[in-house]
């Protein structure tokens, strides 16, 4: 398989599944119940997506061109690996990160949804898969892909699938992942 088809269904998957019980698809699910208008809220999330993980996926990229080989492997696995254990952690939403409403509808979501990705772990999944695969263009649309499929349902259906979501599962899965990927990293697989 295509080295950049491999980047994005990995970014796509494991993106998905880390953001289940993630702060921000508990932030889409907050939009959702206090403004009631999915198109907006959706067309946010996927503009403050897009930039954020450009951006994440540029400094993995960036990375790529000042670590050396060996560095740039040790630090990937152990990023990986500290990814596994950080999606078992479950997140929190403050309140007071919603934007204010003068914004409309779609610039808040943009606004929160972007400042609540920063140092998020997808964000920091992105970096370390940007670097880890050198495809940036796959992993950023991968990473994005990711988070609409996570949270595209969460705006649609809202408090309706919450409460049914096996979180603990899945983020045991998306942990197994991140492990499995750091183990491959420290073993070499995928660096070219």
């Amino acid at each position: 398989m295509n080295l950049s088809l491999d980047a994005f269904l990995i970014s796509t998957g494991i993106v998905a599944l880390a953001e289940i019980g993630d702060k921000t698809q508990l932030l889409a699910f907050m939009l959702a119940a206090r403004f009631r208008r999915a198109t907006p809220i959706i067309a946010g999330i996927f503009i403050a997506t897009v930039a954020n993980h450009a951006f994440a996926g540029a400094v993995g990229t960036w990375l790529t061109t000042v670590l050396g080989p060996d560095l740039l492997r040790w630090v990937l696995g152990a990023s990986f690996l500290a990814m596994a254990v950080w999606t078992l952690i479950p997140d929190k939403l403050d309140e007071g990160e919603v934007a204010a409403p003068r914004l409309g509808v779609l610039g808040t979501t943009v606004v929160a949804f972007f400042l609540a990705e920063m140092g998020d772990k997808t964000q920091v999944a992105t970096v370390a898969l940007a670097a880890q695969y050198d495809a940036f263009v796959a992993v950023v649309m991968g990473t994005t892909l990711g988070m609409m499929i996570a949270n595209v349902p969460a705006v649609l259906a809202g408090d309706r699938i919450a409460h049914r979501m096996p979180v603990r599962l899945v983020h045991g899965i998306a942990a197994a992942l991140f492990a499995a990927l750091g183990i491959a990293a420290l073993a070499g697989f995928g660096m070219d």
